[in-house]
Order: structure tokens, then C-alpha cells, then sequence
């Protein structure tokens, strides 16, 4: 049996998904993208300040599951352009300081025009 997350202190979903769902001893987080929730727009330019953000709003999830950065066993994480590898990697590793297996990919596009979008498999 599984249940949905739901945290308004993410942004809430875009399209027909949960936040996260939990099955298990796991939650499956959708992918975060860099949306303030607050004002439920992109704020942040370039990107470690969307990275920054997308990590915030991972972070309440994981948070509302009952979960971590230091539970997670997996992400993927997307971005629009490779040359962003190195300075996405610097956020992203002061967050997930255990290593989880990961993915990173460049996509062609994502919602919204971002620059970033990291979904992550935690322990509860």
C-alpha cells in the first residue's frame, strides 16, 4: 500500500503527480524544480541559485515523508546544458553529503524553461 506527500512548504504540483509518494520503507519524490513556493514562480537566476532552490523544496518533501539528504539511495538529476555539471555538482554536494547512486543527464527542455530538475528515492 502507498500514500501521497503533500507539503506546502514545496511547490505545489504542476500537472497530475504528487510531491512524493511512499511505499514501503521508500519515498519516491517527484522531480523539484526551482519554483518558489512562496510565490509559486521561478525566482532564481542561473544555476546554482536554481540548484539551491530545487534542493530547498527536495529538502521539505523528504522532510514531509519523514525522510532526509541523508537517506537518500538515489537521484536523477536533469539539466539543460552540461556546462553546468561542475557548478550544479557544488550544491548539490553540500545537500547529499552521504552520496547516493546518481544519475545527471542533459535534456533538451524543462518545465518552465529551468535550468534544473532533481528527483530523489529515500529511506524513511
Amino acid at each position: 500500500m502507498s500514500s501521497t506527500v503533500h507539503t506546502d512548504l514545496a511547490p505545489a504540483a504542476i500537472g497530475p503527480y504528487s510531491q512524493a509518494v511512499i511505499t514501503g520503507n521508500l519515498v519516491f519524490t517527484s522531480g523539484q524544480i526551482p519554483i518558489d513556493p512562496a510565490t509559486g514562480n521561478v525566482e532564481a537566476d542561473g544555476i546554482q541559485a536554481q540548484a539551491e532552490q530545487v534542493m530547498r523544496n527536495l529538502g521539505e518533501v523528504l522532510k514531509a515523508a519523514g525522510s532526509d539528504y541523508t537517506k537518500a539511495v538515489k537521484t536523477t538529476c536533469f539539466l539543460a546544458h552540461m556546462a553546468d555539471f561542475a557548478a550544479f555538482n557544488e550544491v548539490y554536494g553540500r545537500y547529499f553529503t552521504s552520496k547516493p547512486a546518481r544519475s545527471c543527464v542533459a535534456v533538451k527542455d524543462l518545465p518552465k524553461g529551468v535550468l534544473v530538475e532533481v528527483e530523489v528515492i529515500a529511506e524513511i
